[in-house]
């Protein structure tokens, strides 16, 4: 077993890692855990003894296979429990993230079945990103920024949120924007790269194009 600071290490280089395809820096993971460097090298050397990472001086961390189906699991917990918070005890998606943070440590693999279960195995947290199966499997889809799609006569619907701070859901909550609402982009702003948007058909809005960089849609045609 783990301990709540190992298993928040492991997530946080499973996500730096782009889900352990690359290396991580430790100044990298410092900034993520929001702690000095001389911790990050001690946690190091204990993940690396538990072989859940291997560290090469002057090229970094990589997550290996073992680590990355613990961190996957963590991922599992929280994307779970965030689904729960929201679907049935009404929490709003800008209110889950802190409390799904210490619901991920619990350690029972039976109940974090049963919730599947209850929950009726969703895919998707409600912030849009995929929840990992019980054997660790992950279903990436292709999404791109809704940046990206001024043009596109295909129907575009956004997916989910690529970084999804409470300050950032609130707005998207106050001007209309879910997951699974339908887009479409009436006009673009050359100076500014900010887009006019019709939201299901129904109300138009302006976002800027650092939201629009963080929001994720399908890839329309």
């Amino acid at each position: 077993m783990l301990s709540y600071t190992e298993e928040n290490y492991l997530k946080a280089i499973y996500h730096l890692s782009d889900g352990g395809t690359k290396a991580v820096s430790t100044n990298e993971i410092a900034e993520s855990m929001n702690t000095k460097a001389a911790s990050v090298t001690d946690m190091i050397k204990k993940l690396s003894g538990k072989n859940l990472i291997a560290y090469e001086k002057y090229y970094g961390v990589k997550i290996t296979r073992q680590g990355r189906a613990e961190a996957l699991m963590v991922v599992r917990k929280h994307r779970l429990w965030e689904t729960f918070l929201v679907q049935k005890l009404h929490f709003a998606w800008d209110e889950v993230h802190e409390v799904a943070e210490q619901l991920e440590h619990i350690q029972s693999p039976l109940l974090i079945e049963k919730l599947d279960e209850f929950l009726e195995y969703p895919t998707v947290d409600p912030h849009g990103h995929p929840i990992p199966d019980k054997s660790g499997r992950i279903q990436e889809i292709r999404q791109v920024p809704l940046s990206e799609c001024f043009g596109k006569k295909k129907k575009i619907v956004i997916r989910s949120v690529k970084h999804g701070t409470p300050s950032f859901l609130q707005y998207l909550s106050k001007i209309g924007i879910y997951i699974g609402a339908g887009i479409a982009i009436l006009d673009r702003v050359d100076f500014d790269g900010s887009l006019e948007l019709l939201i299901d058909g129904k109300k138009k809005v302006f976002i800027s194009n650092e939201a629009a960089q963080n929001l994720l849609v399908n890839t329309p045609n």
